[in-house]
C-alpha cells in the first residue's frame, strides 16, 4: 500500500467538539457491551443448562468467546490501519449484534456456543478499535481523560455483568441477556454513523490483505488457547488432546513467522517487536494479564471459603479495586508529565508487586477489611501502570500504525490472562493436593466448604492455595518491572500530534 500520510489529518480535526462527545459516548457504549458480555453469562448458566442441556460443555460459552476475541485483535488492528477505524468498528459492532441476536434464538447448547463465537468475532473489533479511535480523537494531553473513562466503563460493566445476568435470568428469561445488547448497540452504531468523520485516505496502490497470515493467526491462536483453556479441565495436561493442540500451535507459529516475513502487508509486522518501546510494553502488559488472574479469579474463593463472607460481600471485596483503578489512571497524567511514561509505570508496578507479595502474609483467617484494603491499593497501583503505557505507545506511532500497535498490546494482555488462568489453576490445585493428600481440586473443595461439609484443615488448605497464586502474581509483577526497566527507553519517542 502506498504512503497515505500526506492525505491523513487527525480525526479530531475532522470531528467537532459536539460530535466528538457523541463519538466518545458511542465508544463508551461499545466498550461497555464488550466488557458486559464477557461476564454477564456466568450467573445464568443454571437456567441456560436447564433449558438447553449440554452441562458437560457449557464452559465453552466463555472459552469460545474468549478465543474469538483474542485471536481477532491483531487482525482488526491491521485492518483499521488499512481501511480506517470507522468501517472496522461498524462491521465489528454489526457482527457482535448479529451474534447476540443468534444467541437469543439458540435452540441447543451447540448452537449457543457457535453463536457466542460469532459474538467474540465482533467483540475483538470493539475492544481494539475503540482504544485506537480514542487515541485518534484526542491529543496527547487529553488522552488520559478518555482512557480513564473507558477504563471506568470496562470496570463497572465487568463487575455488574454477573448481577445483571442473574437478575435477567431470574425475573425475565436468560435470552434477554443477549437481547439487551441490541438497543444499546444500535444506539452506538447510530452515533458512529452520524457523527464520526474520518479523513479521506488517498493511496497510490490497491490495499493488499494478508489473508494467509490472518487465517494462520486464527488457527494458531485457536489451537494454543484451546489447549490452555481446556488443559487440566476437560483433559489432563499430558493427554493426547493437549499434546496435539500444543504441537499444532507451535508448528503454526513457525508457519506464521514465514508467512509474515514474505507478506507485503503483514498482519503482525516485524516492527511491533523490533521497536524497544512497543516490545517492552507488549511483554509487560502480558505480565499484567497474568497477575490480574489472582484477584479476578481466586479472590472470591478466598473471601467466601476462608473469610466466610456471603457472595454479595465477597463480590464487594473483589470489585473494590475497580473503584481506585480509573481514578489512579486519570491522575497518572500528572505523574508521567513530570517523570515520563516508563518511570510512572515502574512506580505503579513496584507498588503492585509489593501489595501482591504482602497478601500471603495476611493473618489467618483475618478480617474482610484487610484484603479489601490491599485490593483498593492494588487498583491504584495498576491504574498508574497500565494507562501511561497504552497512551505512551499510541503516541510513538503514526496514524497508520496505531491500530496495529494498540491491538498488539491488548492481544498480549489477553493472552497473559489466558496463560495465568491455566498456570495459576494448576498451582492452586497442586497446593491443595499436597495439603490434602490428593483429595480433589479447588472447585470440589470450595463446593464442600460452601455446603458446610469441610473441616478447618480444608479451609486452611484453600488459604495456602490462594496465597501461592498471589506469590506467583507477585513474580509476574516483578517480571513486568524488570522488562520495563531493562528494555524500555527511559523517554518514549513521542511524535507530535
Amino acid at each position: 500500500m502506498g504512503d497515505t500520510r500526506p492525505a491523513i489529518r487527525d480525526t479530531a480535526q475532522r470531528t467537532g467538539t459536539g460530535k466528538r462527545r457523541a463519538v466518545a459516548a458511542a465508544l463508551m457504549l461499545a466498550m461497555g457491551l464488550a466488557a458486559l458480555d464477557s461476564t454477564i453469562v456466568s450467573t445464568a448458566v443454571p437456567q441456560i443448562v436447564a433449558d438447553l442441556g449440554g452441562f458437560s460443555v457449557f464452559s465453552w460459552l466463555f472459552s469460545g468467546y474468549l478465543l474469538a476475541v483474542t485471536v481477532t485483535l491483531p487482525v482488526y488492528g491491521k485492518l483499521s490501519d488499512t481501511f480506517g477505524r470507522k468501517p472496522v468498528l461498524i462491521a465489528g459492532a454489526v457482527l457482535f449484534l448479529l451474534g447476540s441476536l443468534l444467541c437469543a434464538l439458540a435452540w441447543n447448547m451447540a448452537s449457543l456456543i457457535a453463536f457466542r463465537v460469532v459474538q467474540g468475532l465482533g467483540g475483538g473489533a470493539l475492544q481494539g478499535t475503540v482504544q485506537t479511535l480514542a487515541a485518534d480523537l484526542y491529543p496527547l494531553e487529553e488522552r488520559p481523560k478518555i482512557q480513564s473513562k473507558l477504563s471506568t466503563v470496562w470496570a463497572v460493566s465487568a463487575v455488574a455483568g454477573p448481577g445483571v445476568g442473574g437478575v435477567l435470568a431470574a425475573y425475565a428469561d436468560w435470552r434477554w441477556i443477549f437481547l439487551i445488547n441490541l438497543p444499546l448497540g444500535a444506539a452506538a452504531l447510530w452515533l458512529l454513523v452520524r457523527h464520526l468523520h474520518e479523513p479521506r485516505r488517498e493511496s497510490t496502490s490497491r490495499p493488499r490483505i494478508d489473508w494467509a497470515g490472518a487465517l494462520t493467526i486464527f488457527a494458531c491462536g485457536g489451537a494454543l488457547l484451546t489447549a490452555l483453556v481446556q488443559g487440566g479441565v476437560a483433559w489432563d495436561w499430558l493427554s493426547w488432546p493437549s499434546l496435539t493442540l500444543l504441537g499444532t500451535g507451535v508448528a503454526l507459529i513457525a508457519a506464521l513467522v514465514l508467512i509474515e516475513r514474505r507478506a507485503a502487508e503483514p498482519i503482525i509486522p516485524g516492527w511491533v517487536w523490533r521497536r524497544r518501546t512497543i516490545a517492552a510494553v507488549n511483554l509487560s502488559l502480558g505480565a499484567l494479564g497474568l497477575l490480574m488472574v489472582a484477584p479476578t479469579v481466586f479472590l472470591a474463593t478466598y473471601a467466601q471459603s476462608v473469610l466466610g463472607l456471603a457472595p454479595v460481600a465477597a463480590g464487594f471485596v473483589v470489585s473494590i479495586w475497580t473503584l481506585s483503578w480509573p481514578v489512579s489512571a486519570a491522575f497518572s497524567q500528572h505523574v508521567y508529565r513530570r517523570i515520563g511514561f516508563r518511570d510512572t509505570a515502574l512506580l505503579g508496578m513496584a507498588g503492585a508487586a509489593a501489595l501482591l507479595f504482602a497478601f500471603p502474609f495476611l493473618p489467618y483467617p483475618g478480617e474482610a477489611w484487610q484484603p479489601t484494603l490491599l485490593m483498593l491499593l492494588l487498583g491504584a497501583a495498576l491504574g498508574l501502570f497500565q494507562l501511561p503505557l497504552i497512551v505512551g505507545v499510541q503516541s510513538t506511532v503514526e496514524w497508520e500504525e496505531r491500530g496495529t500497535a494498540t491491538a498488539s498490546i491488548l492481544f498480549c494482555r489477553q493472552t497473559g490472562q489466558t496463560l495465568g488462568a491455566a498456570a495459576f489453576g494448576a498451582v492452586a490445585n497442586g497446593v491443595l493436593a499436597s495439603r490434602l493428600g490428593g483429595a480433589g481440586d479447588l472447585d470440589s473443595v470450595t463446593h464442600a466448604l460452601d455446603s458446610g461439609t469441610a473441616a478447618e484443615p480444608v479451609r486452611r488448605a484453600v488459604a495456602d492455595a490462594v496465597h501461592a497464586v498471589y506469590l506467583g502474581a507477585a513474580c509476574a509483577a516483578a517480571v513486568a518491572f524488570v522488562v520495563l526497566l531493562m528494555v524500555a527507553p527511559r523517554r518514549f519517542p513521542v511524535l507530535k500530534d
